[in-house]
Parts: C-alpha cells; sequence; structure tokens
C-alpha cells in the first residue's frame, strides 16, 4: 500500500481550498493507498474524518517566507516519522532535499506573468512587486529540487519548462458533480433577494476573491457599454467578493475598483455578495446568464468548469489556458479591453442559436473534467518515481 505525504500548508483561498477539498474524497475512496496531510486548523475543520486519511494541524506564521523556512528545517522528519513514500508539495514550493521521491504541483502564473508586474508597478504596489519577486525566485529553484513537477494545464505547463528547463507534466484538474450539485438547500434569504430583485435583467457572474491579475477594472468599465448596448434591458454584475477596504483581500486592495464603480455609476449594478459557501456556489451560477473573466493570469480556472456544468455560456479573456479549458464553449476577447469584451456579452446576450451552442460545448467540455481521473494520474506518477528511485536516500 502506497504512503502519501501531501504537504498542503500554502492551501489557504481560491484554488487551494478547492484542491484540497476535491482530492481528499478521492484519496479516501482508494483502498490501496494512505495518505498524511500537513494543512492550516481552518481547513482541517471542513475535511470530516475520511478512511485511511491522517491529518496534521500546523498553524505557522511570518507568512510564505516562515512557511517556507518551517517546511525546509523541520518537514523532512514528520515524512520520515510518517513512513511515507511519496512527497506531494501543493503549494509552489519544495523541500531542497527531500527524504522520499517528491511531485511539486505548481499552479500560480503570476511568477511569469509580465502583466502582474506591469500591473504593481503602475499601481505603485512594489512592496507586492518584490515578494513576488522573491517568491518566483524560489518557486523555480523548487521546479528544479522536484522529481517532477505537476502544472493544471498544458499552456502553464510549457511556459514552466521555458522558465525552468525542469521536468514538467500537465494533469488537469478535476471537477466532480455529484460533489458541486449535491446541496440544493436554500439560499440565505439575503442573497437570494438580492437574486430576485430583477426582472428581465442580464446577469453575469464573476467568481473570485478580490485580487488585481483577475483584472476586475477591465470587467467594470465594460459594464456601461453592454448597458448601452441591450436596448433597455438592465444588467447585473455578480461578484462573490466586496470592493469595500474593510474586506480582508490580503495584500490586495481593492480601493481603485469601488472608486471605479462609484466614478461610472455603476453602484446599483455591481452585486457584491460576499464570499459564498462552496455547497451555494452552484445555486448563485444557475441564477445567472452569462459567465464573465477577464482574468490577465491563469493556470486553471475552476469556475470556469463549474460554470460550463452549471449550463452557463463563457465570455473569457484570451488566454491559452482559457481557451484550452473552455475550447468552443466560449467567446474571447483581448483581455485588456473592456469594448471588445462588453461587445462579446452583447453577442451572446442577443443571439439565442448562439448562447445554445456555446451551453451545449460547456456542458459536453465540463465532463471531460475529472477528480478521480486526476487523483489516478498523480498515483500513476508516483509509482513510476517510486520503481525509478528504488534506493531513494532517506537521510537519518
Amino acid at each position: 500500500m502506497m504512503h502519501l505525504f501531501l504537504n498542503c500548508l500554502a492551501a489557504s483561498a481560491g484554488s487551494g481550498l478547492t484542491y484540497v477539498r476535491n482530492i481528499v474524497p478521492q484519496l479516501s475512496a482508494r483502498p490501496d493507498l494512505r495518505a498524511t496531510l500537513v494543512l492550516a486548523p481552518q481547513l482541517r475543520n471542513g475535511l470530516s474524518n475520511p478512511p485511511n486519511i491522517s491529518f496534521v494541524e500546523m498553524k505557522i506564521s511570518g507568512g510564505a517566507a516562515g512557511r517556507f523556512c518551517w517546511e525546509q528545517a523541520l518537514l523532512p522528519r514528520l515524512i520520515r516519522q510518517s513512513g511515507a513514500d511519496v512527497l506531494l508539495s501543493a503549494g509552489n514550493f519544495a523541500l531542497r532535499q527531500s527524504p522520499v521521491p517528491q511531485i511539486l504541483l505548481s499552479g500560480n502564473s503570476l511568477y511569469t506573468s509580465a502583466d502582474f508586474y506591469d500591473d504593481l508597478r503602475e499601481r505603485r504596489a512594489y512592496r507586492i512587486w518584490l515578494d513576488t519577486r522573491a517568491r518566483a525566485f524560489f518557486a523555480r529553484l523548487s521546479v528544479r529540487w522536484a522529481d517532477c513537477t505537476v502544472a493544471p494545464s498544458r499552456a502553464f505547463a510549457d511556459t514552466l519548462r521555458v522558465w525552468t528547463g525542469g521536468k514538467v507534466v500537465s494533469i488537469y484538474h478535476g471537477f466532480d458533480p455529484e460533489i458541486f450539485f449535491r446541496d440544493q438547500s436554500p439560499l440565505p434569504s439575503a442573497i437570494q433577494n438580492r437574486i430576485d430583485s430583477g426582472r428581465n435583467t442580464l446577469r453575469l457572474i464573476f467568481v473570485s476573491h478580490y485580487n488585481y491579475y483577475r483584472n476586475f477594472e477591465t470587467l467594470l468599465r465594460a459594464i456601461p457599454y453592454i448597458q448601452r448596448r441591450l436596448d433597455g434591458r438592465k444588467v447585473q454584475l455578480f461578484l462573490t467578493c466586496k470592493l469595500s477596504p474593510e474586506e480582508d483581500s490580503g495584500a490586495f486592495r481593492p480601493a481603485t475598483a469601488a472608486a471605479l464603480v462609484r466614478q461610472l455609476g455603476i453602484s446599483d449594478q455591481v452585486v457584491e455578495l460576499g464570499a459564498v459557501p462552496y455547497h451555494h456556489l452552484q445555486q448563485i451560477i444557475r441564477a445567472c446568464n452569462i459567465y464573465v473573466t477577464p482574468a490577465y493570469a491563469e493556470t486553471f480556472a475552476h469556475p470556469l468548469v463549474e460554470a460550463m456544468a452549471c449550463g452557463l455560456p463563457i465570455v473569457a479573456s484570451d488566454l491559452p489556458v482559457h481557451r484550452e479549458v473552455c475550447g468552443n464553449a466560449a467567446l474571447y476577447f483581448p483581455r485588456f479591453s473592456s469594448r471588445q469584451l462588453a461587445e462579446s456579452v452583447v453577442e451572446v446576450a442577443r443571439s439565442s442559436e448562439l448562447r445554445q451552442k456555446l451551453i451545449e460545448w460547456g456542458l459536453k467540455r465540463s465532463r471531460d473534467f475529472s477528480w478521480r481521473n486526476h487523483v489516478d494520474e498523480i498515483i500513476s506518477l508516483a509509482r513510476s518515481l517510486q520503481r525509478s528511485n528504488p534506493e531513494y536516500l532517506r537521510a537519518a
């Protein structure tokens, strides 16, 4: 029986949380596998007690730098004590000297994004710029330290190979419709009332916590264009975050986006739902008409798969990753063009034939992603590393 050790300390928001919550049930369902997960206490609370899974809760201070130092110094001992066979590092940083074969999961496109660095300079966010550069240095080393690095899409795998020269393979992240559509309990009344407030309204939705690389400003600037082209039909944009300064958005400050909403006079059209529990997300998406993403950096984009599975047509920025994930199920626009974004939305809104084609293609494409297949491929990779390293050094 293989024993897999997963370092999930970096899983705190967005795709990291989605990843852990979806692979734990798949790991526990395998009779040929044991797994030990190191993770933060707040993530442990939502994972119950699945069979064949052991949890080690760690609260690490000092941000990414503190976590990196802790991992390098103490994680090898935990791995040896657990008796694990393979390490899965889920968080862009690998162990320099792993006591077992190591698979690195790399899922941060910001380290290689020229758009992100330009954006930070324009915003004068020099602290984030320096922090990202420092993290990028260690992320690049990590790809070389790992026995193999896994990227969630072919496009991002290609980028990593060019950036690092390391061994990188692509394994798609998955989608589990059983889990995603399981909960049919009513939405909280505050959210339901906001959804029900508009009649004959074109509802757009963008699922993301606030950050710069999701390019909120381009989407906000598109709203007046869309409204003018809809011949009197009202448009609303639903966000699963809030743009108020009081909200915790980490290092990313939503003040510019909030000011833009006021400047454009679209406060009544931007519906800030705040963070939506994962089990309610499908109901929010299904209540809308079009899923829109203006992101300028991405590695996979789980909400795109979720939106396709919910039967929504997609309007997405023209990134290689978006084209890879959505294929024919989306219309694409230049990532910084609010006008082209608006034209794409209007085209979908006005053409029932186009809308139906996008929906059909999306439903079909969403079935190509499976968390079970993802875990199967990860386990297959882990076994191949075991076979190719039968005498892997286990430092005392």
